[in-house]
């Protein structure tokens, strides 16, 4: 039994504090890099070949039942009966304020089954929420995070390295779409997701449970040899977040959270309004009417300087916005980039704006990560 107060660990863990850094992340002790490597490292392994990364901290939950679509129709904010199987659809779950309590990946398997994904800093209050709103439905909830080791594997010769591993071909395999099979006799569901601006999958492992982590570090060490003609390496918190950084994917607790609404954050392209009703809907029906007073953008720094959240973003001598997430990109040659708000009518592309770093206002400018990274990406190539 985990003693109150005490970190929880994955099934890895072992394995982790043998060869990695160890850091505390949403109540788990994780590796946020690996010894002999470090960041920089793992973050190019990613983008130029293939990382892999433990991310069973994250919550699996699933849903079974008669009524399981109809509950989850209720509780998220995107619209499912459209869903076939072995699909995957990104989503939020809402409060009744139209708040951002999470955001989720829900699997579906069929009508009766689906599996969400969630963060593993939301894992205990996400699961409570879910059951408090079954209440009437026809469904049962499953928390088997603990039963399920989970791994991602990620970049461009990530599927190169899984397919010696599997009997189907990859090649059918879409982004967001799962499969179950098994990979090296070790049955698993695979997905086309991810959370590094990358091609790549994530695998979670049946029948592992956290008391017999044999089974998980066997899958690692046999992804991890089946990787080795690409150069694979083991993959920390702190390239996840430098890779997470340079897409310009938000980081719930960072740049979301119960306070932020979709349109703040860009999200609403998540949000299916034309559904007749779920969790938040109804807050979400007046704010529409309404151009939001801040909104989400992401920041270049055209000078020397690293953006860090709670930075000040300012314009003409006046504050605008603050960073909520930042650091440096990698890939771009080491410049400053970040995440933040500003008020709405400095959001365009291309916006110059000023970051105040110790003190100095230094000069940066509102952009789009992703297509910087894409457009980086193919200038390479």
């Amino acid at each position: 039994m985990r003693a109150e107060g005490s970190l929880r660990k994955t099934h890895l863990y072992d394995c982790h504090v043998q060869w990695a850094v160890m850091t505390s992340f949403s109540g788990f002790e994780m590796p946020v890099e690996y010894k002999g490597h470090g960041i920089l490292k793992e973050h190019l392994a990613v983008r130029n070949g293939v990382g892999i990364f433990d991310v069973s901290h994250m919550g699996r939950f699933e849903v079974l039942g008669d009524e399981s679509m109809v509950f989850l129709e209720y509780v998220t904010s995107r619209r499912l009966e459209n869903l076939s199987e072995g699909a995957s659809r990104y989503g939020l779950l809402l409060n009744e304020n139209g708040g951002i309590l999470d955001d989720i990946i829900i699997n579906y398997f069929n009508q009766k089954k689906s599996l969400l994904v969630v963060n593993a800093g939301n894992r205990e209050r996400d699961f409570n929420w879910l059951l408090q709103k079954s209440k009437g439905y026809k469904v049962s909830l499953k928390d088997i995070s603990d039963q399920t080791p989970m791994f991602a594997v990620q970049g461009p010769t990530s599927q190169k390295t899984l397919q010696k591993l599997v009997q189907p071909d990859l090649n059918n395999l879409k982004r967001f779409n799962f499969l179950t099979t098994e990979v090296s006799n070790q049955p698993c569901m695979i997905s086309r997701t991810g959370y590094t601006g990358e091609d790549g999958f994530e695998i979670i492992q049946y029948d592992a449970p956290l008391d017999k982590p044999q089974k998980a570090l066997k899958l690692w060490n046999i992804i991890l040899e089946a990787g080795k003609e690409f150069e694979i390496l083991p993959c920390g918190l702190g390239a996840r977040d430098t890779l997470r950084l340079e897409a310009g994917l938000p980081l719930y607790g960072n740049d979301i959270d119960e306070n932020t609404n979709p349109f703040e954050a860009r999200l609403d392209n998540f949000v299916n309004l034309e559904k007749e009703n779920f969790v938040g809907k109804k807050k979400l029906m007046e704010l529409k009417n309404f151009s939001p007073s801040k909104v989400r953008v992401g920041i270049a720094m055209d000078e020397r300087g690293v953006p860090r959240p709670h930075y000040k973003i300012i314009k003409n001598g006046k504050e605008i916005g603050e960073i909520t997430s930042g650091g440096i990109s990698i890939t771009h040659g080491k410049i400053g980039i970040g995440i933040g708000y500003v008020s709405t009518q400095f959001s365009e592309l291309g916006t110059p704006v000023q970051i105040m770093i110790k003190d100095k206002a230094r000069r940066a400018r509102i952009v789009d990560l992703m297509k910087q990274l894409r457009d980086l990406k193919s200038s390479n190539k």
